[in-house]
């Protein structure tokens, strides 16, 4: 009996952040938006978000709909059909001062995006209010990775 509730409390506290720090990459360089596509989601990979099909399921998105969402800001996710890909919510970031192409407009923030069920919904949501902050905004596309982080993370 003390075991099993110490196998719980252990399953309880391997919940994953939504962003880690080390999921937060700034200052990259212009890449094609496919490679851009796959480091993102490679991230979210190694990170224990997805598993690897996700990667070709944000690729697949990106073919019959645009997550160019304006404002400098790219949003990829996988398609409905990768779900089961999905282990735990989560996001990775990238940031790129000089711009970087995707699909005919310079985008400077890429956060991929793997949400378990509906919680896809909320990571939107909670982006869209940071980005439409113009100032964070700012601070999101020409920050260090602490600054970054903290912004998306929720911990200013």
């Amino acid at each position: 009996m003390l075991f099993k509730s110490k196998k719980k409390e252990q399953k309880t506290e391997e919940k994953k952040a939504l962003l880690y720090r080390e999921n937060v990459r700034v200052n990259c360089e212009p890449d094609t938006q496919e490679q851009v596509i796959r480091k993102v989601g490679q991230m979210l990979v190694d990170s224990g978000y997805v598993d690897q099909p996700y990667v070709e399921a944000m690729l697949e998105r990106e073919k019959s709909f645009s997550t160019f969402m304006g404002n400098g800001l790219a949003l990829p996710h996988g398609v409905e059909a990768a779900k089961k890909e999905i282990k735990a919510s989560g996001i990775a970031v990238m940031t790129f001062p000089k711009g970087t192409d995707w699909g005919g407009n310079t985008v400077n923030v890429v956060i991929g995006i793997a949400g378990v069920g509906e919680e896809h919904l909320e990571i939107l949501s909670v982006i869209a209010d940071k980005m439409l902050d113009e100032s964070a905004a700012k601070r999101i596309a020409s920050g260090d990775a602490d600054t970054v982080y903290e912004i998306l993370a929720g911990k200013e």
